[in-house]
């Protein structure tokens, strides 16, 4: 059980302030909202909650975000990945739901760390991937995107290596999210995790944050590029992940 009411002012004040940074972002890239949020979140609730509150609030901006533009989405795409994803997520919820807490801090803090290091230092590339690849690619994002509730930036390097089209590659990413957080909340559902009613409320409480988030993500993307944008906020996301590790050790 989370009690919502166990958690200071200042501490509702942070979670909703970083949920709405973490929407901002997934208003430009489509991805990206636990690997934000979820070093804040791990403060305050248990990580073993994290996911299944991000899924829920994942699914409903994907939604929103999806229902403007999904026929510019390339959906021979999402055939190949989405069965592969299914099955990855059935293995990544299996780990969550029966891993200790403690390990999935550790775990959890390492990911983001690898994940930032690896987004500052790569280099846009004109390599075409090979639709096999969709293979790992879509079995390892359903993994971890149960596990962490971040696969996002898994499918966008295999979106990256064969889709050219920007925009295509945005709307692509976004079903694809939409259609991975459905997965996960249909089997924490299964699983009786939303019985817990403070996990509703919680989310109802910060789902203001999420709507506020996805309106300022779009409109900043009329402002400022994309990966200007990302590299900034992976150097903040890069210092919590530090910081959770930091945590886990002390």
């Amino acid at each position: 059980m989370i009690d919502i009411l166990e958690v200071s002012l200042p501490g509702l004040a942070s979670m909703f302030a970083v949920i709405l940074l973490a929407y901002v972002v997934f208003g430009i890239a489509g991805f990206g909202t636990a690997l934000i949020a979820s070093p804040i979140l791990a403060i305050f609730i248990p990580v073993s909650k994290i996911v299944p509150l991000l899924a829920l609030m994942d699914l409903c901006a994907a939604v929103i975000n999806v229902s403007r533009d999904s026929s510019k989405a390339d959906w021979s795409e999402l055939k190949r990945l989405v069965p592969l994803m299914v099955v990855g997520s059935l293995i990544g919820a299996t780990l969550l739901l029966n891993a200790k807490p403690d390990i999935l801090l550790l775990a959890l803090g390492v990911f983001v760390v690898g994940y930032c290091i690896y987004s500052l230092r790569r280099r846009q590339t004109n390599r075409q991937f090979s639709p096999m690849l969709s293979i790992p690619f879509g079995a390892v994002g359903g993994v971890f995107s149960a596990l962490f509730g971040s696969g996002g930036f898994i499918y966008a390097i295999y979106l990256g290596g064969r889709l050219r089209d920007p925009d295509a590659l945005r709307i692509t990413q976004t079903t694809l999210i939409g259609l991975s957080t459905l997965t996960r909340v249909g089997f924490f559902v299964i699983a009786g995790v939303y019985l817990d009613p403070s996990l509703l409320l919680l989310a109802l409480v910060l789902a203001p944050g999420m709507l506020i988030g996805i309106a300022v993500g779009r409109r900043l993307t009329l402002n400022m590029s994309r990966e200007r944008f990302i590299k900034l906020v992976n150097v903040a996301v890069l210092a919590s992940g530090l910081m959770l590790i930091i945590r886990y050790f002390s």
